[in-house]
């Protein structure tokens, strides 16, 4: 994996800079926890970096999850994959699904927990478990970083640490916006604090300590 940049990146809405100008490099291997309050830019910082990594295997794993209600877990899950496979196959699937898809699937249900919701769709699932399914899909689609606005913010101590070490192993690299300050630095390598817009720390996760971020807030 090459390092990937972001150079002198503004964003706005409309005439208002929410982000910005702001440049910031992910080197192979880094995981860096994106931590601030909320409205400091950490949500616009993770859509930035999704347009412009996304052709380079930049994999996002959303705020509000984007599962669909109506379709069970298992073709939430799937649809990390959708294009990677022709338009009749995925129509198929949605039909029949293959037993190979339903065993890989599963599996990664399994780790997460969640293995008898297989079938269940997502719209009788409590706030806990759509996440999980949405963590399952990012862990399926694969790629070279993930980028996940709040990917455990429903989820206990333990089921937070649970998930949240099975996204930093699969993938080899990933920007985590979290809220959680003691997971925030467990889990990473590297911190970024967002304030106003602009970076305002930039540490190795090992040199910090949660008291250290609380000027972010």
């Amino acid at each position: 994996m090459q390092a990937l940049t972001l150079k002198g990146e503004v964003a706005a809405y409309g005439e208002v800079r929410v982000l910005g100008p702001l440049s910031l490099t992910l080197a192979p291997g880094e995981h860096v926890a994106l931590v601030g309050k909320s409205g400091a830019g950490k949500s616009t910082l993770l859509a930035l970096m999704y347009d412009r990594w996304r052709d380079q295997g930049a994999a996002l794993m959303p705020q509000e999850l984007g599962l669909v209600p109506t379709l069970s877990v298992f073709h939430n899950v799937y649809m990390g994959r959708l294009d990677r496979h022709s338009w009749w196959r995925n129509l198929l699937t949605l039909v029949r699904p293959r037993h190979r898809d339903i065993a890989a699937i599963s599996a990664l249900l399994e780790t997460l927990g969640i293995a008898d919701k297989c079938w269940t769709l997502c719209g009788e699932l409590s706030g806990g478990q759509r996440q999980r399914v949405a963590a399952a899909r990012s862990l399926y689609q694969a790629g070279r970083v993930l980028l996940a606005d709040e990917p455990v913010s429903a989820l206990d101590g333990p089921q937070a640490a649970q998930v949240m070490e099975v996204l930093v192993e699969t993938y080899p690299a990933s920007v985590l916006a979290m809220h959680d300050l003691e997971l925030a630095l467990r889990f990473s390598s590297r911190v970024v604090g967002i304030q106003g817009g602009e970076i305002a720390i930039d540490q190795p996760s090992h040199r910090l300590v949660a008291a250290d971020l609380m000027s972010l807030y």
